[in-house]
C-alpha cells in the first residue's frame, strides 16, 4: 500500500498469513508437506498396480505391488526377511556410527588446528577419490573373513564423506565469528565452542543425512559380491535365481531402510540445533 502526505511517501505491506497466524500457518504446511509426500508414492504405487494387472506391464518381470506384499509374507515365514534385514541394519549401525564419529572429530580438529590440516588433507583427499569398494580385498587380507571386512568399508567410506562435509563446514564460518571471540582474548577451546561449532553444526548434519543414505548404498554393494546375508544377498540371490519377487520386497526393503536412516538424523537435527530450520516455507507468505 502506498500513501503519499506531500512530498513524503509512506509504504505499507500486508502482513503475510505466516506473520498473522503463524500457529495455524505452520500447521497447513506440515500438513500439506505431509499429505504430497505420501500422496506421489501411493499414486505410483496404484499406477503400477494398475498396469500389472492390466497386462500393461508384464506381470512376471514386473509383479504387482500386492503380489510383493504376498512374497514378503512368505519370506517372512520361511525366515529369510528378518534375519537379512537385521544384518543389513546392523552393518549400517556399527559403520556409521564408527565412520560419522571419526569424520566429525578428524574435521573439527583439522578446522581448528590449520597446521593440522596442512599436513593430512593432501593425503585425505587423495584417499577420498579411491572407490571404496576397491578396498573390500585389502581388507579381507587384513581382517579375513566375517562382519569386519564389511565394517571396515563402511566405516571408511562413512569417515571420508563426513570428514570432507564437516571440514568444509568449519572452515565455511565467517571470518567475523572468529575475530569477535580472539578479540575477547579467548582461547582456542571458547572459540571452537561458541563460534565454529554452533555455526557449522547445521552444515555438518546436512552432511550427515546424505552420508546415511551413501551408507545403505555402500552395505547393499558390498552385500552384492560378499557377504551371504542382508538385504543386498537377497536382492542379487533374486536376480541370479530369476525370483523376480524376491528382488523387489528386497529393493522395495532398501528404499525404506534408507528413509528410516535418514529420518534418524533429521531427528538428532531438530534436538541438537532446533533453531536451524530447514523449511523455507515458515518464512513465506
Amino acid at each position: 500500500m502506498r500513501v503519499n502526505h506531500g512530498d513524503l511517501i509512506l509504504l505499507f505491506r500486508r502482513p503475510s498469513s505466516a506473520e498473522r497466524q503463524p500457529r495455524e500457518y505452520a500447521r497447513r504446511q506440515r500438513l500439506l508437506r505431509i499429505g504430497l509426500g505420501t500422496a506421489v508414492p501411493v499414486a505410483l504405487v496404484v499406477l503400477w498396480q494398475i498396469a500389472s494387472t492390466r497386462g500393461w506391464i508384464d506381470s512376471r518381470l514386473y509383479p504387482s505391488p500386492s503380489r510383493l506384499v504376498g512374497e514378503a509374507r512368505d519370506l517372512e515365514s520361511q525366515g529369510k526377511l528378518w534375519p537379512n534385514l537385521w544384518a543389513t541394519t546392523r552393518r549400517i549401525l556399527v559403520g556409521f556410527a564408527l565412520g560419522a564419529t571419526a569424520g566429525v572429530l578428524v574435521g573439527m580438529v583439522m578446522g581448528v588446528f590449520d597446521t593440522l590440516r596442512w599436513a593430512f588433507e593432501p593425503l585425505l583427499n587423495a584417499l577420498y577419490t579411491v572407490p571404496k569398494l576397491a578396498l573390500l580385498p585389502l581388507f579381507l587380507t587384513v581382517f579375513k573373513y566375517g562382519e569386519a571386512p564389511i565394517y571396515a568399508l563402511i566405516l571408511t567410506t562413512v569417515f571420508f564423506f563426513v570428514w570432507i562435509s564437516t571440514l568444509e563446514a568449519m572452515l565455511s564460518v565467517p571470518e567475523g565469528y572468529r575475530e569477535a571471540v580472539l578479540s575477547l582474548k579467548r582461547s582456542r577451546w571458547q572459540l571452537f565452542r561458541h563460534a565454529l561449532l554452533p555455526a557449522s553444526l547445521p552444515q555438518i548434519f546436512v552432511g550427515l543425512r546424505i552420508t546415511a543414505g551413501v551408507s545403505v548404498l555402500v552395505v547393499l554393494g558390498v552385500e552384492f559380491i560378499y557377504g551371504g546375508s542382508g538385504i543386498g544377498y537377497l536382492i542379487i540371490q533374486g536376480k541370479t535365481l530369476f525370483i523376480p519377487k524376491q528382488m523387489y520386497v528386497a529393493i522395495v526393503v532398501a528404499a525404506l531402510l534408507g528413509i528410516a536412516c535418514i529420518g534418524v538424523v533429521d531427528i538428532a537435527r531438530r534436538l541438537a540445533i532446533p533453531w536451524a530450520g530447514r523449511d523455507r516455507s515458515r518464512s513465506r507468505g
